[in-house]
């Protein structure tokens, strides 16, 4: 047995902020971002909160799939930037939605948090004990960003994205491959305090060289455990960190861009919820189809990084 996704969501909040708008608070412009980033703009949370985004997004994903708060059996949410340390934000998820029969809690690990909370709930559907799950990246990096700090505001942007997963219907179809790991030696590279008025640190070099040499490992090792080939796969849904990462891993995989959507350019780096809202994104455009074979994979804080591979 294996699962699929039956419905997809996201949600972004109104305001964007442009480059330019940046230009005007700190040290930076248009044409610097651009150039190192691919970045033109980015959504920022004025009201929202984690589990409001969240909740938007799985409510779309719900209505997708053709199914109710009432069905849900589980809800996994990924998230880096909880305003609460309790309760957690996929409980207050659960009350947003009226899921009351939903066992619900959240999972961290930065941007590849998506990717290890679909598997976990892979892990909960083939054993038996859930029939389904909501599962949800959610962020509003915002609040722990230095607005005066170049080498990060310019990254980040807030939103959510949700799948409803199930267990597959048709053979051939579904979840095909999973690879997960984590480098806690190389934690400090990408970090942030308990909240004490810290913010967001970077190494930005090395975070850029583990990106680029780990991520097209794990999405061959992904594709060799599916009995693929690289040449294989109609679509590459990467974690949407910066677009010279992905330039960077289609050239190493030598495959084309036409293979790696983006939507970093619009929406910048939204952590758990970049992988989601780029596939939502891809799916109610039609870009994606019926028996399209897609890898899904991430990295980030840990450090952490995973890719797994489906058949939709």
């Amino acid at each position: 047995m294996t699962i699929q996704i039956a419905g997809t969501g996201s949600a972004l909040p109104e305001r964007v902020l442009t480059n330019a708008n940046l230009e005007n608070m700190v040290e930076t412009s248009d044409e610097w971002i651009r150039e190192r980033t691919g970045i033109e703009q980015r959504h920022i949370s004025d009201q929202d909160t984690v589990a409001s985004l969240a909740a938007k997004a799985a409510k779309e994903a719900l209505a997708a799939a053709g199914k109710t708060p009432a069905d849900v059996d589980l809800i996994l949410l990924a998230t880096c930037s909880p305003e609460k340390l309790l309760p957690c934000c996929a409980c207050q998820v659960q009350s947003i939605l009226g899921a009351n029969r939903a066992v619900a809690f959240d999972l961290n690990a930065a941007c590849s948090g998506f990717l290890f909370a679909l598997e976990t709930a892979y892990a909960y559907l083939t054993t038996g004990l859930y029939r389904n799950a909501l599962v949800i990246g959610s962020e509003v990096l915002s609040k722990i960003i230095d607005w005066n700090d170049r080498s990060t505001c310019i990254l980040f942007g807030d939103g959510a994205g949700a799948v409803y997963v199930e267990g597959a219907t048709e053979p051939g179809h579904g979840l095909c491959s999973m690879v997960q790991g984590s480098d806690g030696t190389k934690g400090d590279v990408l970090s942030c305090a308990v909240r004490s008025g810290e913010y967001v640190t970077m190494d930005g070099r090395e975070v850029y060289r583990f990106a680029t040499k780990q991520v097209p490992l794990c999405i061959e090792e992904a594709i060799e455990k599916a009995g693929w080939e690289v040449t294989d796969v109609d679509f590459f849904v990467l974690h949407q960190a910066n677009l010279r990462i992905i330039e960077s891993i289609s050239k190493r995989l030598k495959i084309g861009m036409e293979h790696f959507p983006v939507n970093v350019t619009k929406v910048g780096n939204t952590s758990s919820a970049a992988i989601p809202i780029l596939l939502d994104e891809l799916v109610k455009s039609g870009k994606i189809e019926k028996g399209n074979k897609l890898v899904l994979s991430g990295f980030g804080a840990g450090l952490t990084y995973g890719a797994c591979t489906m058949i939709w």
